[in-house]
This record gives C-alpha cells, structure tokens and sequence, in this order.
C-alpha cells in the first residue's frame, strides 16, 4: 500500500452537516426512467404524471343490492302505500349488456351492476319484500338515490397520480381502476457495496488476533435495498491499493455509484484515501458524532463514490444523513429523508462539543404511525421518552447498540449535555 503524499495528508476545512449534504447532493439527478407492470412497480418511484386512460367509474352503476326503478312509478310509495311492480330483468354485477327499463317495470340489480336505461334510482332490498317476480316497495326514493355515476370519482384525462409518488398499495389500486396496466418508474441505483480494510473476515469464519467480522457489508447492503436500491455486495477489499483500485475498475460498469466503507481516516496509510484523493475526491471532516471523516467524489466516467468510516455506528449514521438522501434522489423521490418526531429525554447523556451528535436510542413508547412499542413509559403529557441505545453512549464502535435502536437523536453541536426532560428530535430508522 502507498502511503499518501504529504498534500494529500492535510486536511481541509471542517464541513456542518449541512455544508457536506449540500455537496454530496449538487449534482445528484433522477436516474431514467423505464415502464414495469404494476405488479412490479410496488415501492418504486413514479417517473411521470399518470392520468385515467377511462371515466372512474366508467358507466353509471348501483351502490347497493336492490332494484332499479323509475322514480315517476313510485310517487307517493310508503309503508302504509307500498307500490307492486313487476320485475323484468336480473342484473348482476359484470353483466354486459341491460334492458331499457320501461315505465310500470323495475330490475332487480346487484351492487357494481351497470344502471339499466330508463333508471333513474335504486330501492335497496331493505326497503321491498325481496320478491323476484313482483316486488313490493315501501318508500319513494330520492332522485339519483344509490347510484353511482359515471365519471364522478375521475373523468378520462384526469391527473391520477402525480410524478415523485412511492408506490404502495393505494397508488397501484388507484391506477388500475383508471385502466393503467403498466407504470413508468425511476430505475433503481445499482450500489456496490465494499468493506475495505484487511483485519476483516467474513462472519462465521474463526477470528485470528487482531480480526473482526465484516458487519458493515451486510449492514450497508440493506440499507441500500431498504432505500430503494439495488446492493451488489461485494464485500471485502484488503488494505491493498492495487486490489481496491481493481475493484472499482471491474464495477465501474455495472453500476450507478460505489459505497466503500473503512480507510478514510486521518491515518497516512488509509487505503481508499491513498487510492481515491489523488481523483479528487474530498477526505475531510464534518462536524458530527458520530461519522466525522466523510469522503465523497466521483470514479472515472463521473460515478459518484461514497467512502464511510469503518466504525458501524459512524457507517449508519454516515448512510442515512447523506447516502440515503443521494439514493432516494436517483430515484426520484419526492421526500428523501427520514420521519424526524419530538420527543423527551428519559434520561441524561453528554454531548460533543462543537460538534452535532447522532446517538441511537429506544422509544420507551409508540411513535405515531410506527407500530413501535418498546414499553410504556411516557411523560407527564403522554408525550414519547427516549433514552440512549447503549449505556456506553454513542461511540461508533457499539454495533450492539443498533440492534436496538429505534432511531438516532439530533443534538445540536451548540448542546453540551441534555438532561432528562429535554426535548429531543428523533429520526425514526423504521418509517
């Protein structure tokens, strides 16, 4: 491995969080787009505005189980004035083709069925003795009483569902009942994933002195799909300039960005800084806590790099302050970040100074629209408490401490300690 040359080894000026998303988003746009059907296209980003290709609903239909009628046969109809009819047709829902309702006659028809022409309102069956030949009916209905007209949810042409949206249940529904059978979608990033460093192994395998499971592979692998990509994990790269270098080389092709891991440090000898700074890509600190030495550039042909620091907690907290906002954008989305909610502190934690802090913590209750409940601890105005995720803080080496994160409190680098019942924004990692 070469060593860095002495001006590459300095550092440049500290960067706020903000700064650095700034310049790590610049340049970052929407990938193309390509259509999927719409089985395909759950928890994509819509390319395009789509609109209803037909009327929703698409003919006049009936809301309920009951009978067409003709309004002018039922004047004055009531329960002690009940009017008999005779029924003339059956009209279940997905019949193609009705009879004209003729003055004197009704139609027996199923909720969804198409309104016979003539029609001008539906009794329900709650209100006749159900007969099939010849119905009694106990009210005068309202005029348009139970039928749903066409058009009067969408008319053809109308906006569906507008370009940005992230596809779920609903939006599939809603562009199917307007005749789409396909939608366009931002393509998804291809992310390779490499863990640099030579005192990795790969989990499972015995550790010899000085060795540690490769974590941040799996980790930053699904996060990546968690965000909407595509991870090509490819996992270890030793601390070999030659062998990153190669690496990247091979991948350039397949992929939309890379996201290394390890080696980005202050140290002379970190391979992805030895390797990547000659390029131009920037090494240098953000004012954070974790996750402060950040690198971020572009490989040859202009594929954007992302190299974090080695420490789990720093790799995360790197991730989703700036990786998932850059992902999210490639695909298009309209919001890129994280749900951020308020919360209390339930107990006291030192903070950085100068620097803004991101320490994982366990809700002690539900947020709103999570489903998360990791207890029932509240305060005094039912508001949700939070407390750290680990006793020892939020140093980046305490992998353990993620498991049972819920989300990372922000503490402002101007804060020094927060103290049990202080406000505190929380973003929540499971949205």
């Amino acid at each position: 491995m070469t060593a860095l040359p002495e001006t590459l080894q300095e550092t440049p000026p500290s960067l706020s969080v903000e700064e650095y998303r700034a310049l790590v988003l610049a340049d970052l746009r929407a990938l193309p787009a390509e259509r999927v059907e719409l089985a395909a296209a759950r928890g994509r980003t819509l390319a395009e505005p789509v609109t209803a290709r037909t009327a929703i609903p698409p003919f006049h239909n009936s809301s309920m189980d009951g009978y067409a009628v003709r309004r002018f046969d039922l004047r004055g109809a009531g329960a002690r004035h009940p009017v008999t009819l005779p029924v003339v047709a059956d009209l279940p829902a997905g019949i193609t083709a009705t009879p004209t309702l003729v003055p004197g006659t009704v139609a027996r028809i199923m909720t969804g069925a198409p309104l016979p022409p003539g029609a001008d309102a539906v009794v329900p069956l709650e209100q006749t003795d159900r007969a099939p030949e010849r119905v009694t009916i106990f009210a005068e209905p309202e005029p348009g009483a139970f039928i749903r007209l066409a058009g009067s949810d969408l008319s053809a042409g109308d906006l569906v569902l507008a370009a940005g949206v992230t596809l779920r249940e609903r939006h599939l529904a809603a562009a199917a009942s307007a005749g789409q059978h396909e939608l366009p979608v931002h393509r998804r990033p291809r992310i390779a994933v490499i863990s640099t460093g030579s005192e990795l192994v790969q989990p499972g395998r015995p550790l010899l002195s000085g060795q540690i499971p490769d974590s941040n592979s799996q980790l930053l692998a699904a996060a990546v799909e968690q965000a909407g990509g595509i991870a090509l994990a490819v996992g270890i790269v030793p601390d070999d300039d030659d062998l990153l270098r190669a690496t990247l080389t091979d991948y350039a092709g397949q992929v939309d960005a890379f996201l290394l891991s390890g080696g980005v440090s202050v140290g002379a000898y970190d391979v992805v800084k030895a390797v990547l700074a000659p390029l131009g890509v920037r090494f240098g600190p953000v004012r954070m806590q974790p996750g402060k030495p950040q690198g971020f550039g572009h490989w040859a042909g202009g594929l954007p790099i992302f190299a974090l620091p080695g420490n789990p907690v720093s790799a995360l907290v790197s991730f989703e302050v700036f990786v998932r906002p850059a992902l999210r954008t490639l695909l298009g989305c309209r919001e890129i970040d994280r749900p951020i909610i308020r919360a209390v502190a339930a107990e006291g934690w030192l903070c950085p100074p100068n620097r803004r802090q991101y320490i994982p913590v366990t809700l002690l209750s539900g947020a709103p629209n999570t489903g998360m409940t990791r207890g029932t601890a509240t305060d005094a105005e039912g508001g949700i408490r939070v407390r750290p995720a680990s006793r020892g803080g939020s140093g980046s080496h305490l992998v353990a401490s993620l498991a049972a994160a819920d989300g990372f409190a922000i503490v402002d680098e101007s804060v020094e300690e927060i103290h049990p019942g202080d406000p505190v924004d929380v973003m929540l990692l499971e949205s």
